[in-house]
C-alpha cells in the first residue's frame, strides 16, 4: 500500500506541475484574441513559397485562398513541383489563370539533393529564385499545398512582425476534425504538442525553447541569411522546429493557434493519424532507444496509471489517482472546445494517449526497416547521415 500511494502520489504532483508551471500549454488562446496591432505605415514584400508533391487534390482548394489574400504590398507566389507523377502543377496554374495569373511562378522541382529532406530541398529552390533578383522580398511565407488561408490573415502577419520585430511568425492551422479517427485524435496531438513546446515559452525571447509549425511560418529573409539559409537545417525532418531554433538567437519569435488558418488534408482512418505522427516522432526522439523507452515510460506513468489505479486500487490511493484522471480532463478541455468536439473526450485521454505511444513505436519501427520519415513515396529520414 505505501508503494502504491508514493507512485499516485508522484502523478498527482507532476500534474500540479504540468497544470501551474509548464507554460500554460493546457489553455487554448488563439491568434485572433490578441491584442491589436497597428499596421505598418509601408506594407514590406512578401513572397510565398510553397512545396508540392502529388498534391493534385488539395491545390486548388489552397491556390484560391492563398491567390485571395488581401495584401496591400508586393506579394508573390511560388510553387515548387516536386517531382509530382500528378496534376499538381497544372491544377495551380488553373487557379491563377482564374484569379492572378502574375501572382504565380511554378518551378520544376530538380531531383532531391543528396543530404536533403525533399520538403526543404524544394524550399531551397523558391529560396534560390528570389534571392537572385535585384530587389528581394523582406519576408518569406513558408506554407504548405494543404493549407487554406482566411483573406486578413497575411495582413495580421505582417503587422504583428513589423510591429514586435520578429523574425519567425508561426500559426498552427487548425487541423481538420470532422471524422471519427480526427475528433478521437487530432485535438490530442495539439494538446501534446502544446506539452512540448508551450507556445508561452516559445513567445519569450529569453528562453531558449523555440517551436513552429510549417503550415504558416513567415520568416524575415535578412534573418534567415544571418544563419546560413536552409541549407543549415537541411537533413532536419522536423524542419519547421529547427528553423525556430535557428532563428530564435536573432530575435524574438512568436506561434499561435489561430482560427483563421486551417488544413485541409483529411485522416478518415486512424492510419491516416499513425501516418502523419510516426513520419516523425522518433526524430522527435532523436532516434534514441533510450529517449524512446523514457517516452513511454513517461507516457504510461502519467496518462495510463492513473485510471488504472483509479479503478482498481482502494482508498487515498484511489482517490489520489482519480484526481488526476479528473485533471487531464479538464485540462484537456479548451482545446476540446477549439475543436468543436464533446468535451466526453476528455475522459478517453489516457486511451487516446496509449493509441500515440503505438503511433511512436510504430515510428521507431519504420526507422529500423528503413522507412522513417517515409512521406510521398520517400523515406528520408536518415537523410542528415548523407554527406
Amino acid at each position: 500500500m505505501t508503494a502504491v500511494l508514493a507512485i499516485a502520489a508522484a502523478i498527482f504532483m507532476s500534474w500540479i506541475y504540468l497544470i501551474a508551471a509548464r507554460g500554460n500549454f493546457w489553455r487554448a488562446p488563439v491568434f485572433e484574441d490578441g491584442p491589436p496591432v497597428k499596421e505598418p505605415r509601408s506594407w514590406p514584400s512578401v513572397v510565398a513559397i510553397v512545396p508540392a508533391r502529388n498534391e493534385s487534390d488539395m491545390i486548388s482548394k489552397c491556390f484560391a485562398t492563398l491567390l485571395d489574400l488581401d495584401y496591400p504590398g508586393s506579394f508573390h507566389v511560388i510553387l515548387i513541383d516536386d517531382q509530382s507523377i500528378d496534376a499538381t502543377a497544372a491544377s495551380a496554374r488553373n487557379i491563377a489563370e482564374a484569379r492572378s495569373p502574375n501572382l504565380l511562378t511554378v518551378l520544376t522541382g530538380r531531383p532531391l539533393m543528396p543530404g536533403w529532406t525533399g520538403k526543404l530541398w524544394a524550399m531551397q529552390q523558391g529560396l534560390d529564385r528570389i534571392t537572385n533578383v535585384p530587389k528581394p522580398p523582406r519576408y518569406l511565407l513558408f506554407t504548405d499545398a494543404d493549407i487554406a488561408f482566411a483573406a486578413d490573415t497575411l495582413k495580421l502577419l505582417v503587422s504583428r512582425a513589423e510591429s514586435s520585430g520578429l523574425v519567425l511568425t508561426s500559426l498552427m492551422a487548425k487541423l481538420r476534425c470532422e471524422s471519427f479517427p480526427e475528433r478521437a485524435l487530432i485535438p490530442a496531438f495539439v494538446f501534446f504538442f502544446r506539452k512540448l513546446y508551450p507556445f508561452e515559452w516559445v513567445n519569450q525571447q529569453r528562453l531558449k525553447i523555440a517551436a513552429a509549425a510549417g503550415g504558416c511560418m513567415l520568416v524575415r529573409l535578412d534573418a534567415l541569411a544571418a544563419v546560413g539559409g536552409l541549407a543549415s537545417i537541411r537533413g532536419n525532418l522536423i524542419d519547421d522546429c529547427a528553423l525556430a531554433r535557428l532563428l530564435k538567437p536573432l530575435g524574438p519569435i512568436r506561434l499561435d493557434l489561430t482560427e483563421r488558418v486551417q488544413s485541409l488534408r483529411h485522416y478518415a482512418r486512424v492510419w491516416d493519424v499513425d501516418r502523419m505522427v510516426s513520419r516523425s516522432a522518433y526524430e522527435q526522439l532523436r532516434r534514441s532507444p533510450l529517449w524512446l523507452a523514457g517516452t513511454l515510460a513517461g507516457m504510461t506513468f502519467l496518462y495510463l496509471v492513473p485510471p488504472g489505479l483509479a479503478l482498481c486500487a482502494a482508498g487515498l490511493p484511489q482517490a489520489l489517482a482519480a484526481a488526476c484522471w479528473i485533471t487531464m480532463a479538464l485540462a484537456f478541455q479548451p482545446l476540446l472546445r477549439f475543436y468543436g468536439v464533446s468535451p466526453l473526450w476528455g475522459l478517453a485521454l489516457p486511451a487516446i494517449a496509449c493509441a500515440y505511444m503505438v503511433f511512436t513505436l510504430h515510428s521507431a519501427y519504420q526507422h529500423a526497416s528503413g522507412k522513417g520519415g517515409h512521406w510521398k513515396g520517400r523515406a528520408q529520414a536518415n537523410v542528415s547521415e548523407v554527406q
